[in-house]
């Protein structure tokens, strides 16, 4: 018996690599339906000030042929926000990597999402791999 019955994850998912594999390995171990959300290029361009490597329609269906992934969707402005995300989806979790498990905007919103009935849990950041190492070692 599985944790929750839903589960959601967003993310840019740019250059995947194993620590974004490992995430969804770990988020489908905890749920019996996994809705990864993919952030459009142009929200990404937004909040991290350059576009992804991979465009928007190649992650997306990367994501979707994951066998740990059931739907992959795409995350827009106005699915952004966890609760809007919430109020598509209804997820029983919302997983995400550590490294936000101290943010403040994630400690509102893990209690604005317990308030409906949903909940965040963290998994350990894979420190071996990120994207942002890839990066710097394409610039080389």
């Amino acid at each position: 018996m599985k944790d929750y019955d839903i589960g959601y994850i967003a993310g840019v998912f740019d250059l995947f690599h194993i620590g974004h594999l490992n995430l969804v390995r770990k988020a489908k171990e905890k749920c019996n339906y996994l809705i990864v959300g993919v952030l459009t290029d142009d929200l990404v361009l937004h909040f991290k000030g350059n576009p992804p490597y991979i465009p928007f329609e190649e992650r997306l269906e990367i994501m979707g042929a994951i066998k740990f992934v059931d739907k992959a969707v795409p995350v827009t402005l106005d699915s952004i926000d966890k609760m809007a995300a919430w109020e598509l989806y209804k997820f029983d979790c919302l997983f995400s990597g550590d490294d936000y498990v101290n943010n403040e905007s994630w400690i509102i919103d893990k209690k604005r999402l317990n308030q409906v009935g949903s909940d965040i849990q963290f998994f350990p950041y894979t420190k071996s791999t990120s994207s942002t190492q890839i990066k710097k070692a394409m610039e080389r």
